[in-house]
C-alpha cells in the first residue's frame, strides 16, 4: 500500500476543504469528489489497495481521504489528465508539518500521521506554532 501527499491550495482549514468538496465543481459525473492533476501515479495499484491522499493545509498535514480509483479526464485543451476519485469521508489526522511543494508526492505508510480518534475529530486544531514546537520535540 502507498499514500499520496498533496497541498490543498486555497484551503484555510479542514472545514474549508470539506465545504469546497461539497460544491459541484469538485465532483465527477458519479457525484464523488475528485482532484484532477496532470500526472498519473506509476504506483496506482499500491494506492488503490487502501491508500489515501493526505492533505497539507496551511503547512501541516491535517486530514486524509481514501483514494477509490483513478479516472482519465481529457481537458478542453485535449490533454490527458488524471482524476483522483476520493471517498467523501474526510478523516482528520494528527498534525505533521510539511514544507510547500508542487504537485503531489508519494507518502510511505510508515511516515503517515495517525488518524485522530473519532471522539477528537471535531477538536480545535492546535495553533501552528505549538504544533511545530511539539513536532520538533517528537510529541506529534
Amino acid at each position: 500500500m502507498m499514500h499520496l501527499l498533496k497541498l490543498s491550495v486555497g484551503s484555510e482549514s479542514v472545514d474549508s476543504l470539506v465545504a469546497w468538496q461539497k460544491t459541484g465543481r469538485s465532483h465527477g459525473p458519479d457525484g464523488l469528489p475528485r482532484h484532477v492533476t496532470r500526472m498519473w501515479p506509476k504506483r496506482e495499484s499500491e494506492i488503490i489497495a487502501g491508500g489515501s491522499i493526505f492533505w497539507v493545509i496551511q503547512g501541516f498535514i491535517r486530514c486524509r481521504q481514501r483514494v477509490l480509483r483513478f479516472d482519465e479526464v481529457i481537458g478542453n485543451d485535449g490533454i490527458r489528465r488524471c482524476a483522483f476519485v476520493l471517498d467523501p469521508e474526510v478523516i482528520r489526522t494528527t498534525s505533521a508539518q510539511r514544507r510547500p511543494f508542487q504537485g503531489w508526492r508519494y507518502l510511505d505508510p510508515a511516515d503517515a500521521p495517525a488518524d485522530l480518534p473519532r471522539t477528537r475529530a471535531n477538536d480545535d486544531a492546535l495553533p501552528d506554532d505549538l504544533s511545530t514546537a511539539l513536532a520538533d520535540i517528537g510529541v506529534l
